[in-house]
């Protein structure tokens, strides 16, 4: 048995049985949760981008696919985004995730300083 047919048989038996359409449609329909963190989130849609991105001896080729996988999870990642830090991300029209994703930790971290000030004077002037 040489090296490369160990690593075909490895591979296939350990290869990913979802099909592409699956991911792509778990893609396209990411939603943050409310129970995982931004950054959570982003890392699940980069995985699920990962996933549909086909795979190409042509370097060029394989360049465009990685392009569109980027705008794909950049559209998904900030149509799913709920609240006041997706409301933002989308006025912002991020050019890229790591700006979508910079925006909404922001912008989710003065909501916690925001409703952190207004149980502190409440509590202060009762």
């Amino acid at each position: 048995m040489t090296w490369q047919k160990f690593k075909d048989v490895f591979r296939h038996r350990f290869r990913d049985t979802h099909t592409d359409q699956y991911h792509f449609m778990r893609l396209q329909t990411a939603k943050h949760s409310r129970y995982e963190s931004i950054q959570e989130s982003a890392d699940r849609c980069r995985a699920l981008a990962q996933k549909i991105v086909c795979k190409v001896d042509d370097a060029v080729v394989q360049r465009i696919h990685y392009e569109k996988a980027d705008r794909l999870l950049l559209a998904s990642f900030v149509g799913g985004l709920t609240g006041i830090p997706g409301r933002q991300v989308r006025f912002s029209n991020p050019q890229s995730l790591d700006q979508a994703l910079k925006t909404a930790l922001s912008v989710q971290e003065e909501e916690k300083h925001e409703s952190f000030s207004e149980i502190f004077y409440a509590f202060t002037f009762v």
